[in-house]
């Protein structure tokens, strides 16, 4: 489930993706090159393309971080077989545009990762009722794991892993109803 239009369509288009489609993608740009100069089979995969080549983006870009084209050229080719590996595993998924909030609560495995509270205001669909979706994510049946920073104060988040971007350093964080022990959260998740 996604509020932004575009993470629904790259989805939906993934979810009918042959390893062809992806193998016909550009697995690499040069220095100077931006999306517009090559020609998609259609708008989605252009998209998808321009979160794959500025990582960690808000919204698609057409014109390459430098550190895709002259830091780590291989990163769009590596990315690009990650997700042609994936594709058989997503041809299942129910693919939903939408609000969080229309969601019904069953007893699955409810993994949240909305715009951050500090450090989400950039993205397409950043007005959040924080207290209001804590109060969703307690309230949700089965395993929940919900992700942010260790600035956020709408849950009672504990630190995992400190990021280093390229203009700034977060620790990750998360909540979960399940982990009792966040000193071994990855074991602890998923067993």
């Amino acid at each position: 489930m996604d509020k932004y239009e575009v993470i629904y369509m790259i989805w939906k288009w993934l979810q009918s993706c042959e390893r062809k489609d992806i193998d016909n993608l550009p697995h690499r740009l040069l220095q100077g090159q931006t999306l517009n100069d090559f020609k998609f089979s259609c708008n989605e995969a252009k998209l998808l393309m321009g979160f794959i080549i500025a990582k960690g983006i808000e919204r698609p870009r057409v014109k390459p971080t430098d550190r895709a084209i002259v830091d780590r050229p291989n990163t769009i080719n590596f990315t690009l077989n990650k997700i042609k590996n994936y594709l058989p595993k997503i041809k299942h998924w129910e693919i939903i545009h939408g609000s969080y909030q229309d969601l019904p609560n069953e007893e699955v495995t409810w993994f949240i990762d909305p715009p951050y509270q500090f450090g989400g205001a950039t993205y397409v669909e950043n007005k959040i009722d924080f207290p209001a979706l804590g109060e969703w994510c307690k309230s949700r049946q089965g395993q929940v794991i919900v992700c942010e920073n260790t600035k956020a104060d709408w849950m009672d988040f504990k630190p995992m892993i400190v990021n280093k971007g390229t203009h700034i350093k977060t620790t990750e964080a998360i909540w979960s109803n399940l982990v009792t022990n966040y000193d071994n959260t990855q074991q602890s998740l998923f067993k």
